[in-house]
């Protein structure tokens, strides 16, 4: 059973969806792949949105959450592999898709993380807005260039 709730942000409405094992999805609202996997969800509040809206207070607080809320990353395992190295980039840094790639392997393409990394499906909280390309242009994020230049520079103002 997949369920859903709803979050207002600075950015816009998000929807945020979990499963039994923990959270599967956070989208902004019309954002490329929105949605994307939920199968007939059931709007109801679970103790994972509830931890995920208080982790996304406080982020939009200005403060760097500690601790996030249970996950279950649903992708292949190139995903999940690009997604747990998403989750090492320090609050307010930035990597570029090569730096991510070279983690990988020496020959691993820019691209093939640059495809992972748009298809992550908990957004903000798996942090791919601090990805960006090797000329530190703000290339590609799913939920808009605007939002991902939005969230680099708040995260910036507000790092510790």
């Amino acid at each position: 059973m997949m369920y859903i709730q709803y979050y207002d942000s600075p950015l816009g409405k998000i929807l945020l969806a979990a499963d039994e094992i923990g959270l599967i999805g956070v989208w902004f609202e019309n954002q490329k792949y929105y949605a994307d996997g939920l199968i007939d969800p059931v709007e109801k509040e679970m103790a994972v949105l509830k931890e995920t809206k208080e982790w996304l207070n406080l982020y939009f607080s200005g403060k760097e959450p500690k601790v996030l809320p249970k996950m279950h990353l649903i992708g292949t395992k190139f995903q999940s592999k690009v997604w747990q190295l998403l989750l090492k980039i320090p609050y307010g840094k930035t990597m570029t898709y090569k730096d991510i790639a070279r983690m990988i392997s020496p020959s691993m393409s820019a691209q093939a993380v640059g495809s992972a990394v748009g298809h992550n499906k908990i957004s903000i909280l798996i942090p791919c807005h601090r990805v960006i390309g090797s000329n530190n242009s703000l290339t590609g994020y799913a939920g808009g260039i605007e939002r991902k230049e939005y969230l680099l520079k708040f995260e910036k103002k507000n790092e510790i």
